[in-house]
């Protein structure tokens, strides 16, 4: 059967195209997205990949599977574009009316994006090779994500490969043009570099639509909504983190995180969350509310949640809101 599709797409049939490479195209999608941070980014290079894909295939020998060969132009179409991006800029703190703390830190990865759990859909289910070390729900966090951003280019396509991914060494060693040698020394320091780098806030979550997460949330909604801090803070955990791509300002800890939170509620901002999941976790569309007319898109809020605690909290700016299906304002109350 594949062999008959290969035919008929090297003879130029684009239908036949479709049916070996649609299986994968999630994917190869989510695999764009952890190497790139950007959902953006990783559409981009997915739409690289498939064309250079039909420009490709009768270069392709069979040595390898399809998947196996889709994943190394998808690889090395993320590298260049890594090599060569320029990566979006950083943004000024947006909130007129409310001055945040000093920051614990600036944040480097400021072109991280939010992934829909609807893209998710029979990506992260097929099943990673023997060698893999991480769970695929774990490996689409924000946390996870944002940590591989700050790896080396070949480094973090060699982690992704070999410890997400599970290839083999040899495959890898392939995809990259490399040596099996230097595919483990580049693991080698991937991992070390990765332990280094994970970010407070990379707990493991509370497990998806279980009642102890359905609870939190819904103290989460009441507390947020109601604009009450002390309540809010009640949530979180003593190092919660709290970040804001593209706005570099990053906080970690209860005390820090409860005051960016006192001095947005003090200015009188309230919104309406609308919910929705991003990354393997609960997240809101949050609109403004106003005294009269149109609530307006003020963000995508995202919670990484352990047990019965936040101890993540990242707000996106209000252009990623279409694409989790969401308006970008709610009419009138």
């Amino acid at each position: 059967m594949t062999a008959d599709l290969i035919s008929k797409a090297r003879a130029g049939d684009g239908e036949a195209f479709r049916e070996l490479t649609e299986p994968h195209r999630r994917e190869l999608q989510v695999h764009c997205y952890r190497m790139l941070g950007s959902l953006q980014d990783a559409e981009d290079a997915l739409q690289d990949t498939l064309l250079a894909a039909w420009q490709g295939l009768e270069g392709f020998q069979g040595r390898a599977s399809i998947r196996t060969w889709l994943y190394r132009i998808a690889t090395n179409t993320c590298l260049n574009a890594r090599r060569s991006a320029s990566r979006r800029p950083a943004r000024a703190w947006d909130m007129s009316g409310v001055e945040p703390p000093e920051p614990t830190r600036l944040g480097e990865v400021v072109w991280l994006e939010p992934f829909p759990d609807a893209l998710l859909e029979g990506a992260i289910d097929v099943p990673p090779g023997p060698e893999a070390r991480y769970e695929q729900t774990e490996a689409i966090s924000l946390a996870f994500v944002t940590a591989l951003q700050a790896l080396p280019p070949r480094q973090l396509a060699v982690l992704v490969l070999r410890d997400v991914l599970g290839f083999r060494a040899s495959e890898v060693a392939d995809m990259l043009d490399s040596t099996v040698e230097s595919v483990h020394s580049a693991l080698k320091r991937a991992r070390a570099g990765l332990k280094g780098r994970r970010p407070p806030g990379d707990q493991r979550p509370a497990a998806p639509g279980s009642s102890s997460e359905q609870a939190l949330v819904a103290q989460f909604v009441r507390a947020y909504e109601s604009g009450d801090p002390d309540a809010l803070v009640a949530l979180f955990t003593d190092d919660v983190f709290l970040s804001m791509p593209p706005i570099p300002l990053e906080y970690e800890g209860r005390d820090v995180v409860g005051r960016v939170f006192a001095g947005i509620f003090r200015s009188g901002r309230r919104v309406d969350l609308v919910p929705t999941r991003a990354n393997g976790q609960p997240a809101f569309g949050a609109y403004l509310r106003a005294v009269t007319g149109i609530r307006h898109g003020a963000g995508l809020f995202v919670l990484t949640l352990t047990g019965d605690r936040i101890d993540a909290f990242t707000r996106f700016d209000a252009g990623v809101l279409p694409r989790f299906g969401l308006p970008r304002s709610l009419p009138s109350r």
